[in-house]
């Protein structure tokens, strides 16, 4: 009986974070039915004190699910807290009455996205797969072959890379309406800018990944008189990887946001920067932030596609 009495707690314990994470959403999805069914309360306080409570709830809940190293108890968090979020904002909008041209809630997000969902994928693979794939893809090119010529010739690094870090912090909304001017309102001004924009970064990583070679490893590969082109490939490329790929995920959420950006100086009527310039004026916010919601799954997607080449490739290296 005692044996019993003591394991009892133990095994309802790990019970306690999933009852208290589906007692949050529960609540908060049935608060957010309650008040889609009635006109504005007449008071919002209480409504607050509620989505706190649950929201409280919900945080003891996502605590419990992320112990553990197992995949799922790094997924689950985030997933947890996104659902707990998008039905709080949907209960507090409700409850406050606020009007759908100021922000809409994100219920009538999702049915914008879904009505548009032609042209908004049309927009996003335009603005992506056009103008922020090709730019990335571009820019990273020629910041490698620049990284190779600065760290070959000592000059370059003196005269060139002080420049480089400079013109790297220049703000894109600066950048954006100068190449668009002069190139042209067409896509290829658009790659241009995300092109500029990526360079910078990937030459300054380059260069010090490149350059942060152990010299001992090169001292060693020169007395097994290796030639120039095998202590590249063996020692300075391994000890290079992990500074180009921080520098390509910098460059990968610089991509989608510098491309959206040179939109709103100037396009042929395609892209989502075109589509949330015009949508705003237009106070269709519903569909402004459903393009937001495409343009950030698609930068997250690419921001975890470079992640996952950069455990392929770096932990292949070091394996090595």
């Amino acid at each position: 009986m005692t044996v019993t009495a003591r394991l009892s707690p133990g095994r309802r314990g790990p019970m306690v974070g999933p009852v208290a994470l589906l007692g949050s959403l529960g609540g908060l999805l049935a608060l957010c039915l309650t008040l889609a069914r009635q006109s504005a309360p007449a008071s919002g306080l209480p409504w607050l004190l509620g989505v706190s409570l649950l929201l409280v709830l919900g945080g003891l809940g996502v605590r419990q699910s992320a112990q553990g190293e197992s995949p799922m108890a790094r997924v689950l968090p985030a997933a947890f807290t996104l659902l707990l979020g998008v039905l709080a904002a949907e209960g507090l909008l409700r409850a406050y009455a606020v009007p759908p041209g100021l922000i809409p809630t994100p219920s009538l997000v999702l049915q914008a996205l879904w009505n548009a969902r032609t042209v908004l994928l049309q927009d996003t693979l335009y603005t992506f797969g056009l103008e922020g794939l090709l730019g990335f893809l571009l820019g990273t090119v020629a910041g490698l072959l620049l990284a190779l010529l600065v760290v070959r010739f000592r000059f370059l690094e003196l005269g060139l890379l002080p420049y480089a870090a400079l013109f790297s912090s220049i703000p894109i909304v600066a950048l954006a309406p100068v190449i668009v001017k002069a190139v042209g309102l067409d896509w290829p001004s658009k790659t241009l800018v995300v092109a500029v924009t990526v360079l910078f970064p990937v030459v300054v990583g380059a260069v010090r990944g490149l350059q942060s070679a152990d010299r001992m490893h090169l001292d060693l590969m020169h007395t097994y008189a290796a030639t120039p082109a095998q202590t590249f490939r063996e020692v300075r490329v391994p000890s290079a990887l992990p500074f180009v790929f921080n520098a390509l995920k910098v460059g990968s959420t610089l991509a989608l946001i510098s491309a959206i950006v040179a939109e709103f100086f100037g396009t042929n009527g395609h892209g989502l920067g075109f589509r949330i310039q015009i949508e705003v004026g237009r106070f269709n916010l519903d569909i402004v932030w459903a393009a937001i919601v495409l343009s950030s799954v698609v930068g997250i997607a690419f921001f975890g596609l470079i992640n996952l080449l950069e455990r392929r490739f770096v932990v292949t290296g070091r394996e090595a």
